[in-house]
């Protein structure tokens, strides 16, 4: 793989990774259309992933650091909880345990937590049908159709008012399987979690927040199932730099993706993607039976 094809996919993974326009379903027409390897091997699937965590938890390290300190909070009360059981147990004494959800922050963990189950399920079991729908230009069309149409939906539903303490873990488990879903090229994840989270009511700017915090489980999931395919494999010291820097290119383009998405969210402009979805889906499916 070349230098600039390696900073292209970057570029190209970042910017539709975090808009939704679907990165797979991209990813896959210019495989099919121009006959581009757009891997370029397991390890450079890897540092693509790594870039756009990365561009993640830098565009939302706020939300990020409170939910790691609510993270070793609630750990320490779940551990006092249990020195308490014992106590309890030993002395026949009823001393009252910590609660748990204390906070915003622990609600919206435990959410993502649930919302990653039936990610996880979808994804590991849908693995080889995704590669074969990839394999055409039919499948990513019609799922950037597809997309185009719920971008419409998104600018149309009103702005909810909930957070976190108001959602529920039946909402998280529909927005877990939805992300499963969305690994089906031209479905765009950000666009479908955004949309199934207005819709159970929360305002958009969690929306948006909550569809990038619950994919960084699922990308690191997804690079754990293609470890092992690396070691044992030899990869030259020129290679991995042009590899790098294809990661380094996909997190600095999602950064400030990630960032024009927390604004346009607000000024309800997604139907302007929907026009593009509806005219690259159009373009991909009737390339498909016209080469």
């Amino acid at each position: 793989m070349s230098f600039l094809l390696s900073v292209f996919l970057g570029i190209v993974q970042g910017i539709t990774e975090f808009l939704p326009v679907s990165s797979s379903g991209h990813l896959a027409i210019l495989r099919n259309l121009f006959g581009i390897e757009t891997t370029g091997g397991i390890l450079f699937d890897v540092l693509l992933h790594l870039g756009t965590a990365a561009a993640i938890l830098l565009a939302l390290r706020k939300d990020v650091r409170l939910i790691l300190l609510e993270f070793a909070g609630m750990t320490g009360d779940i551990l006092r909880n249990l020195y308490i059981y014992l106590q309890n147990k030993q002395t026949k004494k009823e001393r009252p345990y910590r609660r748990l959800i204390t906070s915003n922050t622990r609600k919206l963990m435990l959410l993502i937590a649930v919302s990653t189950v039936p990610t996880a399920i979808l994804g590991f079991f849908s693995k080889r049908l995704v590669e074969k729908a990839g394999n055409t230009l039919l499948f990513p069309g019609i799922g950037l159709l597809l997309t185009g149409i719920l971008l419409i939906v998104v600018d149309k539903i009103p702005n909810g008012e909930k957070i976190p303490r108001e959602i529920s873990f039946a909402d998280a488990m529909w927005l877990g399987i939805c992300q499963g879903l969305a690994v089906f090229p031209g479905l765009s994840r950000s666009g479908i979690t955004i949309c199934v989270g207005l819709l159970c009511g929360m305002n958009k700017r969690l929306a948006v927040k909550y569809s990038f915090l619950m994919s960084v489980p699922a990308i690191f999931g997804a690079m754990l199932l293609e470890l092992p395919e690396i070691w044992g494999g030899e990869v030259q010291g020129t290679t991995l730099f042009i590899y790098l820097c294809g990661g380094i290119a996909a997190a600095l383009t999602g950064y400030f993706c990630i960032r024009g998405m927390l604004k346009l969210v607000h000024k309800k402009k997604l139907r302007y993607f929907s026009y593009y979805c509806f005219a690259a889906g159009a373009i991909a499916a009737a390339a498909n039976f016209l080469l």
